[in-house]
């Protein structure tokens, strides 16, 4: 039992148990009770599933807030409004991912889960080695700051480019080293096949396999900008970690409704733009210009969610009467 008060990180052991019992458990659920088979998952159901994950990370949020303190509290749930926006780019290139590769809806699911799978695991590398860096070299926060600065510039200024998965080198340089099948095999990541020299049965990827490696390089990216974010919020590694997790944990929920209206949210870049910006520079103020040498959690809270929601707003108003953008075909 005293291992439990333990302090890991600067959070005690059984806190991080139950962060892991409870990503286990809905892991677990979802997986093998949701969707034990595969198949397509309707915008509704993608709703009601998204609004499920977003009161368990709600809750989550509160019983921190009851635990370690309100100032806790509301950084993680700035830290998980912010990462939740910022999923929102994430769903339009992994909408690009699937469509490139041909990948059915029905298998899409199962594919987001391995992925958000390995995004925990690099995402707590990402995040163990930035707090590291920000406890050894505090100076390193005004790097991370600036960075988000410059970043929110030029998402203000840059228009929309789509990735260009055929010239990808990482998709071209798994195509020159490894088998890969031209054609799906269910929701399979590897099969056997025979060898076109030797007629003998060997080992080959499967598109589903690329569309999984490259959705986890896109993640790797678009953590550049989130990671920062949030240590720019807070430097407390389990606030920092699980509010990370927790909004990315229903973003497969979350996908199948936003991938069928996610350009509906052109104008939210530039709320997400104005979001760094805020959030870089209040590190700057907090440190420089502030009594007590911070930004008030509330506030910063307040900006966040102002800002978040009215680019929303203002995207769907602007694009109101627009369809849905049809599912790729089956390949």
């Amino acid at each position: 039992m005293e291992f439990l008060m333990v302090d890991w990180l600067g959070t005690p052991v059984w806190f991080w148990l139950a962060f892991a019992g409870l990503v286990f458990g809905l892991t677990a659920f979802d997986l093998g009770i949701l969707h034990k088979e595969d198949r397509e998952m309707g915008v509704a159901e993608s709703l009601k599933l998204s609004a499920f994950y977003i009161a368990v990370a709600l809750a989550f949020g509160a019983w921190i807030w009851v635990e370690r303190g309100a100032d806790l509290g509301m950084k993680y749930y700035t830290g998980f409004f912010i990462e939740k926006a910022l999923s929102i780019d994430n769903v339009f290139v992994i909408s690009l991912i699937f469509t490139f590769f041909a990948i059915p809806p029905k298998y899409q699911y199962r594919a987001l889960l391995w992925g958000i799978l390995a995004v925990i695991v690099l995402r707590g590398i990402m995040i163990a080695l930035g707090a590291a860096l920000v406890q050894e070299f505090y100076w390193t926060l005004y790097l991370f700051a600036a960075f988000l600065i410059a970043t929110g510039i030029k998402m203000l200024m840059s228009g929309d480019h789509a990735p260009d998965l055929a010239s990808n080198k990482v998709v071209q340089w798994i195509s020159r080293r490894m088998r890969v099948t031209p054609e799906l095999h269910a929701q399979h990541f590897f099969v056997r096949v025979p060898s076109e020299k030797t007629g003998k049965m060997v080992l080959a990827a499967t598109p589903l396999f690329l569309a999984l490696v490259v959705i986890n390089l896109a993640d790797l990216v678009f953590a550049i900008d989130s990671v920062p974010a949030i240590f720019a919020i807070t430097t407390d590694t389990f606030i920092v970690y699980t509010s990370n997790i927790m909004a990315i944990l229903g973003l497969r929920a979350l996908y199948f409704a936003l991938a069928a209206m996610v350009h509906r949210f052109e104008y939210l870049k530039y709320a997400l733009a104005l979001v760094l910006i805020f959030i870089g520079s209040k590190i700057f103020i907090g440190d420089f210009l502030m009594p007590g040498g911070k930004v008030p959690p509330l506030f910063s809270l307040g900006v966040t969610f102002a800002l978040i929601t009215g680019g929303i707003l203002v995207s769907l108003w602007k694009t109101r009467g627009q369809g849905e953008v049809p599912h790729p075909p089956p390949g």
